[in-house]
């Protein structure tokens, strides 16, 4: 905008921390010195001059003037409201303040130049779409406000800049943006401005009363609610007072509801109690939400609800047998319980001291031998309710004993959620995998445990929550676990284990064909009569396929076989019914994972070079077979001592050292080289390495491969051994029998050698399995070696393997 170049001369009107805008009536009070002096310094100067006396209304904000001002008329000069002297001065234009000058009276003189502010017409479209903008906008702050009669006014205003200046008379408007307004000296861009400031306003206007509606409505329901409740209290006290009943509130339908319920005495005891606490809090007392929920929880607790046992015993067996295949020991266990059982009630013995005749066992064996679906079977045997509490990865002890009932959302343990749940006080509670069972800062669920799987102590078992006793005596616990040790020996100890430690190779075989195949030709949308496996088939996919102790992944191998002939079936590359016979598997799901060595041609074995033999061990997925290899250094290194590999545990480093010593000091009797173990150093390697080894079972495993590489005897192949070995060559008894037999059995081993105090423990073996072993019970190393070790042949020099 240019401004005029006819000067102007005016008194100064300072103006603090206030703006006019022009097209502005304002009054001024004439009792303040400066806006006086102004006044009569116009008044005078308006003499000599025709019009109204001019004054520069010039906004002063912290002591400091704006550049702009506003050039203003004296329209009146009296008397205010209040009394005191006045004048009414309207705001014209804008002035560009420039120098000082001198003039009549005590006021502060300055040269200006007006500012042109006029808008070309017509007005631009967008100039034109911002007029109405402003106006609706300001038009919907005006009828919040009520001020309808000024409505009319602003609409009538159709100069840009005068409806941007009428923006002055606002009042949320600060001090700076009507400064930055008043100097805004292009029209539409003022417009713009206003626009924008009047936006931001209505929206600030829009959240505050949102908050204000908010808090009003919570406020009217509180009332609303509160006045609701006191109704219906008195409304009930009229109809208690027509019924003849006393006067009473929530707390008498927990107390009738209590008085109702067939509680034992000393919870009906608590219970009450608690009612009593619950009539003298208030509504709004957070101590009566927790009284209820607790109420409510012992009101849900089946204190008296028992199921009856099956005392079927003969029915019981063949539920346990059709459901399951071997697990002679579990089965047998269950059976004898009920036997006992029936002849307890039978003579009034059901309850003895306050102890009830519950059973506590814990399933110890490798994955997939049936522990978890065998706690099902045996609550359908029993005829009780079953319930599965998983307990891998639980950590905290309050999972097992419940939470204080003063924490938010505190629960019952799970314990006692499970006899909820079961509805029943007897039910069989199957603790899922009790050995991953871990502890940290919030406690050990292993040590609350103790209380539950004790007989002598779980009559009279206390929740955190309950804080009541609660008789589990009669609960059959089941619990399971790969790995015994795993288990804290006080709990170990309050529980009769009972292994399971997997399955022959005929009981895969019977389980294949009665569960597991039905099972899978379900899932896969087939029928019996469309796709049947062979016996043969099913013996190789256990031998071959799934060397393992249980059958879950025999029965992954099931369903990708079924799989893989309903997809050719559908792609019209097999014709239905099709029976699988082992000569199929190969094209079917690929080659065989695991071959026996004794299957493999002799070059290829393992034991094919002296120094290799073959062991037994026992790990958390059942018994395997475990490789030793022994190889002396060359004698121009100088590395002497022993040197062992394969991530080896510290027993299992002092078998080592134990064979070593042995060999050196007995080993002239053996007609062996032994020089070579005192010049030479021995290197002794398991492979697998990346798999943690220990325990003293290979001890005459590590012998025979060191007896083998000095006398370059082969390690017969269908030999496996296992035993502890002394330094004076004694072998002794070591754990883990069965397992290790049927390791072997599955392996392809013929011959499995043992310590002679072991011999006990082959009762435990399955006969077919036995009857397909020669088992040899040996007391010392020299019959183990004249066992494993294959003859010498007549030229044969000792090929003795040499480390690098």
């Amino acid at each position: 905008m240019a401004s005029t170049s006819t000067p102007l001369t005016l008194p100064v009107l300072p103006l603090d921390d206030e703006v006019v805008l022009p097209g502005m009536v304002v009054p001024l009070d004439l009792s303040d010195s400066e806006v006086r002096a102004a006044v009569e310094a116009a008044q005078a100067a308006a003499r000599t001059t025709p019009g109204k006396p001019r004054v520069l209304l010039v906004p002063r904000i912290d002591g400091t003037y704006a550049n702009t001002g506003v050039l203003g008329t004296v329209e009146q000069v009296g008397r205010l409201a209040d009394g005191d002297p006045g004048a009414l001065i309207r705001g014209r234009g804008r002035v560009r303040i420039g120098a000082g000058t001198t003039g009549p009276g005590a006021a502060l003189w300055v040269e200006g130049t007006r500012v042109d502010e006029s808008v070309p017409e017509p007005l631009p479209g967008q100039v034109a779409e911002l007029v109405k903008e402003y106006k609706a906008l300001a038009t919907a702050w005006l009828r919040k406000r009520g001020a309808w009669q000024v409505v009319d006014r602003v609409q009538a205003i159709d100069d840009v800049s005068a409806l941007a200046d009428n923006s002055g008379y606002s009042p949320f408007l600060t001090t700076d943006q009507k400064v930055e307004l008043l100097e805004t000296a292009d029209p539409v861009a003022r417009l713009k401005l206003a626009t924008q400031q009047l936006r931001d306003h209505l929206a600030e206007q829009d959240v505050a009363e949102s908050i204000a509606k908010d808090v009003q409505e919570g406020v009217d329901k509180q009332q609303r609610e509160f006045l609701l409740r006191r109704q219906l209290e008195a409304v009930r006290k009229e109809l208690r007072e027509l019924n003849g009943e006393q006067e009473g509130e929530e707390s008498d339908d927990y107390r009738s509801r209590v008085e109702a319920a067939d509680l034992p005495e000393k919870v009906r005891e608590a219970a009450l109690k608690e009612v009593d606490k619950l009539e003298r809090s208030s509504d709004q007392s957070p101590e009566g939400s927790w009284i209820r929920t607790w109420l409510d929880t012992v009101l849900e607790m089946p204190w008296n609800e028992r199921t009856e046992d099956a005392y079927d015993i003969q029915g019981a067996q063949a539920v346990l047998d059709a459901e399951h295949s071997g697990l002679q020991d579990v089965k047998e266990r269950i059976t004898e319980y009920l036997a006992v059982r029936k002849r307890r009630t039978e003579r009034g013995l059901g309850v003895v001291g306050g102890r009830r005749g519950g059973a506590v066992l814990a399933l110890v064996g490798p994955p997939g031998v049936g522990k978890t679906s065998l706690g099902e079977s045996v609550a359908h045997a029993m005829g009780r309710k079953f319930v599965r509490v998983a307990l891998g990865g639980v950590r905290d002890e309050a999972e097992i004993r419940g939470h204080r009932r003063t924490y938010v959302g505190a629960l019952p343990g799970r314990v006692v959620r499970a006899i909820k749940e079961a509805g029943s006080m007897n039910p069989v509670v199957l603790l899922d995998e009790i050995d991953k069972v871990g502890s940290d800062f919030r406690g050990d669920p292993a040590a609350a445990l103790l209380e539950v799987l004790d007989p002598a102590q779980n009559h009279t078992f206390r929740d955190h929550y309950l804080e009541v006793e609660l008789d589990l005596s009669d609960v059959v616990f089941l619990a399971t676990a790969n790995v015994l040790e795993a288990i804290p020996e006080a709990l170990a100890d309050r529980m009769e284990i009972v292994r399971l430690d997997g399955y022959t190779e005929d009981e895969k075989v019977v389980i294949a064909r009665d569960h597991l195949l039905p099972r899978q030709l379900e899932r896969a949308g087939l029928d019996r009569e469309e796709v049947a496996i062979d016996e043969g088939a099913l013996r190789k996919l256990a031998g071959e396929y799934t060397r393992e102790a249980g059958v879950r992944n025999l029965e992954r191998s099931i369903a990708r076989l079924l799989r893989k002939v309903a997809a050719q079936h559908e792609l019209g590359e097999r014709e239905l019914p099709f029976t699988v016979r082992d000569e199929d598997l190969r094209s079917l799901i690929g080659r065989p994972h695991h071959v026996p060595e004794s299957a493999q041609d002799p070059a290829e074995r393992r034991t094919a070079v002296p120094g290799v033999a073959t062991g037994l061990a026992v790990t958390g997925a059942g018994g395997d077979v475990l490789y030793v290899e022994a190889s002396l250094a060359d004698p121009e290194t100088g590395a002497a001592g022993l040197t062992l590999t394969g991530q080896l545990g510290d027993v299992m480093k002092e078998s080592a050292q134990i064979a070593l010593s042995f060999l050196r000091s007995r080993g002239a009797e053996l007609e062996l080289p032994v020089g070579d173990l005192k010049d030479r150093g021995v290197h002794i390697h398991f492979p697998a390495g990346a798999v943690p080894k220990d325990g003293p079972s290979a001890g005459v495993t590590m012998t025979t491969a060191l007896a083998s590489l000095l006398s370059g005897r082969l390690v017969r192949t269908d030999v496996a051994m296992t035993g502890e070995v002394s330094l004076t060559g004694r072998v002794l008894p070591i754990g883990g029998v069965k397992q290790k037999l049927l390791a072997a059995h599955r392996a392809g081993v013929t011959t499995v050698i043992i310590p002679k105090r072991n011999e006990p423990d082959l009762d435990d073996v399955p006969a077919e399995v036995l009857d397909k072993l020669d088992v040899h019970a040996v007391t010392d190393v020299r019959q183990v070696l004249e066992l494993a070790l294959a003859p010498a042949t007549a030229d044969a020099s000792p090929e003795v393997p040499v480390a690098a």
